[in-house]
């Protein structure tokens, strides 16, 4: 009985490791393929052929990063462009919590804030009775958008021209230098990056040549034209 019972554990035995050896070369197997060979991979075809995407789309000035073009920022000098509003907390532009004001059009917070925004334009630009295009007044659905529309870069022309002591058409030559097309050509509208351009107005970034055949912006305006 005792011979017996010892054999069938060595039975038992050698069926599982016979199971087992299988299952540990195939998790060996794809954790070197799919943890280890295919990371390398991707990552040096990253590197090689999309280098300044892969590692954030940086901005540099001066050898030193100024931000991602990818990640709007909070500007309120008025000798630098405004970018638009951002719900994100618990501060604006919180890269790590990406997220809109999820605000109705009915909700008065809604017009709340955009009627602080508009005073905050108004206030730096007191000539300016433009009407003010709805992007510079509205919060992003990621809070994190870094560009504004033509519409509402040309808008802030004459207080950056004024306050720097510039030409209104250079600086609307900056505006077209980075005024980048509709995605694929149909997507979307033409916009602006908000922290190229304020690093252009520093000199601390070139402005490219303008794109040819530029389509016109549509944009809408917040609120009727002041009288």
């Amino acid at each position: 009985m005792f011979h017996f019972c010892g054999r069938q554990n060595s039975i038992t035995k050698s069926a599982l490791v016979a199971q087992l050896r299988p299952a540990m070369v195939v998790l060996t197997f794809l954790t070197l393929i799919t943890g280890l060979a295919y990371p390398l991979l991707v990552t040096g075809l990253a590197q090689a052929i999309f280098r300044p995407k892969a590692n954030g789309s940086l901005l540099y000035a001066s050898n030193t990063p100024s931000g991602s073009a990818l990640i709007g920022q909070p500007f309120d000098d008025p000798k630098y462009f405004w970018g638009r509003l951002s719900a994100t907390v618990p501060f604006p532009y919180n890269a790590s919590a990406s997220s809109g004001s999820n605000i109705g059009p009915s909700n008065k917070a809604l017009v709340e804030a955009a009627q602080t925004r508009i005073e905050a334009l108004r206030s730096a630009d007191p000539g300016n009775l433009a009407p003010i295009p709805v992007d510079l007044v509205t919060a992003s659905g990621s809070g994190l958008d870094p560009h504004i529309s033509v519409a509402a870069a040309l808008y802030q022309v004459p207080r950056v021209a004024l306050v720097r002591s510039m030409d209104q058409d250079a600086v609307k030559a900056i505006i077209t230098g980075f005024t980048e097309d509709r995605q694929f050509g149909i997507l979307g509208e033409p916009r602006v990056n908000v922290l190229k351009l304020n690093l252009a107005l520093d000199g601390l970034l070139a402005v490219p040549p303008p794109a040819e055949n530029q389509p016109p912006p549509r944009w809408r305006t917040w609120g009727p034209a002041p009288k």
